[in-house]
């Protein structure tokens, strides 16, 4: 029964989903029904999504011994040309699999993500697996800069160990603020391409 499943799923996620992700959730479960359906129904047996301030969780875990590289763009957050400084940082997205962590690496110079990976945790396999992507993919010359926030991942042995090979020179924003990078990947960052990034799944 359609209305069990929707009171079935409400339940599962704490009462957050409104009627159009209760619709995405029923269609991917292989239920046949409209949006209008579902929220009709919802409407009429009073079912509603739980008001309050959304959540963001900082993905950034700044809180350890880890050496911290400097700042080298010191807020001037331009490009001349491709491939010399690259922005990397995570966030997390929705999908049909659950919530998943998408790291992406975007040339600060075209403003085009460059490399990127999804997985369901976000350790430092995660954003390396991006970065091996977009050097990779791009080839950069030796001189990159590649800036991040002050994360584990970033400070992580084996991901400087790689920017050492690749010949790119680390970067980590100030300290106290875990969406520093995240802004500046906007409006044609990691924010406006998580849509895209995850039809390619």
């Amino acid at each position: 029964m359609l209305l069990e499943a929707v009171r079935r799923l409400q339940t599962r996620h704490q009462g957050r989903y409104g009627s159009p992700r209760i619709h995405a959730a029923l269609r991917a479960e292989g239920h046949q029904c409209s949006r209008g359906r579902v929220e009709r129904l919802m409407r009429r047996h009073r079912i509603r999504a739980l008001a309050g301030r959304r959540f963001r969780p900082c993905t950034t875990d700044s809180r350890h011994y880890l050496p911290i590289a400097p700042n080298l763009l010191a807020q001037r957050f331009s490009a001349s040309a491709p491939n010399w400084i690259w922005l990397a940082d995570i966030t997390y997205i929705a999908t049909g699999e659950g919530w998943l962590y998408l790291a992406a690496v975007l040339d600060l110079a075209t403003r085009k993500i460059v490399g990127w990976a999804m997985r369901d945790h976000m350790r430092t396999e995660l954003p390396l697996a991006a970065l091996m992507m977009a050097a990779q993919r791009q080839r950069p010359a030796p001189g990159l800069i590649c800036h991040s926030d002050r994360g584990s991942q970033y400070a992580a042995g084996a991901y400087v160990d790689y920017m050492a090979a690749i010949g790119a020179t680390p970067s980590m924003s100030r300290t106290g603020n875990c969406y520093d990078c995240d802004k500046l990947l906007r409006p044609d960052g990691l924010t406006h391409a998580t849509t895209d990034l995850v039809s390619l799944r």
